[in-house]
């Protein structure tokens, strides 16, 4: 007997804690206390919290959000 190819496995993807929240645009822009401007322009540079889309739609997870502001809070400051 020959051994059978594998079937390539899917990348590995780390687990969501499944009560995690999934929000919207304006919901994210609430949390954070931002205009939706604002969040649109981090989006478009990359420096913003990490987003994705549904469909047409972009959405955050809210450990994401709270990960984010965590990062910004502990960032040195830049000397001003």
């Amino acid at each position: 007997m020959t051994a059978q190819p594998q079937p390539p496995t899917q990348t590995a993807r780390p687990r969501r804690d499944p009560g995690d929240e999934m929000l919207t645009l304006q919901e994210a822009c609430s949390l954070l206390r931002v205009p939706e401007g604002t969040m649109r322009y981090w989006r478009h540079l990359g420096c913003g919290p990490k987003s994705f889309k549904v469909g047409r739609h972009v959405r955050y997870w809210r450990t994401d959000l709270t990960l984010w502001l965590t990062e910004q809070t502990n960032r040195p400051q830049d000397g001003r």
